[in-house]
């Protein structure tokens, strides 16, 4: 008798991927179809056959090492094309959540995050901070005069703790990836060195921003606006974000009161040059936040039409689109009400963006966004094991 590979299925696993959303893998028989159809799956062990199997057998192990479930791009060719109604797609999807669960670090906030019974409890974590933060540098109210937020929540306050909190989910991210690297390279495709990791990282960048893959799909090929304006809105508003750090502890300035500043009229020349200057800066980040709230309502858009497929999106997903769409409302939301001078409402508005602000930054290494980091680390890895399809 020759010698055979010994696989120990892991029952609870294929509990926790049919309650996730994968209810239906259990009808894959195997006929190749999800695989034949699809544009972006390696012609060497094509996806996502391999990965139904594996699913139903329940081998964890072998599925959180697994490149090809990050190739997918959701398109749901697949889905769409399943004579058993299968859904791969979905599949994949559920895959994917449970490899970001896999690594996280601390590993209960995998759990915490993205469950729906627990959303109330990830939102309250920032609401209290903010509060004992607020209360105990005497900002526990609603300043009277001019609505200006940083008299209600000072600048320097809100930069020390998101800052700190970057750097957490940095430090966070790096163990996690970390993890991730490590299994996928012990998998069938371990790294041969047929690349390096900067033409690799570079090309992928290329692939991501140019969205040169999601315009391959077929049953799904509208979406590839919607996430060329959710990334090209979180890349502004980054943008943004480090451009007004560098306004305010560079420059010394963050308003167009202090126009007639030396320092600043002396970097930039004149008044007309420093105007110019912040309606610049203003419109940018106004133009980033519209990209992301248009790209936010196509989000849940695409998710409620019928696209001919038979399909599922998971409360991953909803929570996902959900807080982005929030952030988008409040920021914009509190920005007219500064307008406005409506302080009774402009405050409350204001601190209620700063804690989905929060959720998306602090919990990034769990949630939907995670796919970014994770998805470009094993794109990377597929090309340099020369596993991707270049």
């Amino acid at each position: 008798m020759g010698d055979g590979t010994v696989f120990t299925p892991d029952i609870g696993f294929v509990r926790s991927l049919k309650n996730s959303g994968a209810d239906t893998m259990k009808q894959c028989y195997q006929c190749a179809t999800c695989s034949t159809v699809c544009e972006l799956t390696p012609s060497d062990n094509p996806f996502p056959r391999k990965e139904m199997i594996m699913a139903q057998w329940g081998l964890k192990d072998e599925l959180v090492a697994d490149p090809d479930i990050w190739l997918c791009h959701n398109c749901n060719d697949c889905s769409k094309y399943c004579p058993r109604g299968a859904r791969p797609g979905d599949v994949l999807s559920v895959l994917r959540k449970a490899v970001i669960a896999e690594n996280a670090f601390p590993r209960f906030m995998g759990t915490i995050v993205g469950n729906t019974k627990l959303l109330l409890v990830a939102l309250m974590i920032p609401v209290v901070l903010f509060l004992c933060v607020l209360n105990a540098s005497g900002h526990l109210n609603i300043p009277d005069g001019e609505v200006v937020f940083r008299k209600f929540f000072p600048i320097q306050l809100v930069d020390s703790i998101f800052v700190s909190t970057a750097m957490a989910v940095v430090f966070v991210f790096a163990i996690s990836v970390g993890k991730f690297w490590r299994k996928l390279n012990v998998n069938p495709y371990k790294l041969m060195a047929h690349s390096m990791l900067l033409p690799s990282l570079l090309e992928t960048l290329k692939e991501i921003v140019l969205h040169k893959k999601f315009q391959k799909c077929g049953a799904n090929l509208d979406r590839t606006w919607t996430h060329r304006l959710v990334l090209f809105g979180f890349i502004g508003l980054f943008i943004t974000t480090n451009w007004a750090v560098f306004n305010l502890y560079v420059l010394k300035w963050d308003s167009p009161y202090v126009k007639d500043d030396p320092n600043i009229l002396m970097i930039l020349g004149s008044q007309a040059a420093v105007m110019l200057y912040y309606a610049a800066f203003k419109i940018f980040g106004n133009v980033s936040a519209l990209v992301l709230f248009i790209g936010s309502l196509m989000l849940f858009s695409n998710r409620m039409k019928d696209k001919g497929v038979n399909s599922v999106s998971s409360s991953f997903d909803w929570i996902f689109a959900t807080i982005v769409f929030l952030v988008c409302i409040t920021g914009l939301a509190s920005e007219m009400l500064r307008f406005a001078n409506i302080a009774q409402l402009a405050y409350p508005v204001y601190f209620v963006h700063l804690v989905f602000v929060f959720y998306i930054i602090a919990y990034l290494p769990y949630s939907k966004l995670a796919h970014m980091v994770y998805r470009t680390t094993a794109i990377v890895y597929a090309k340099m094991a020369n596993r991707d399809v270049m």
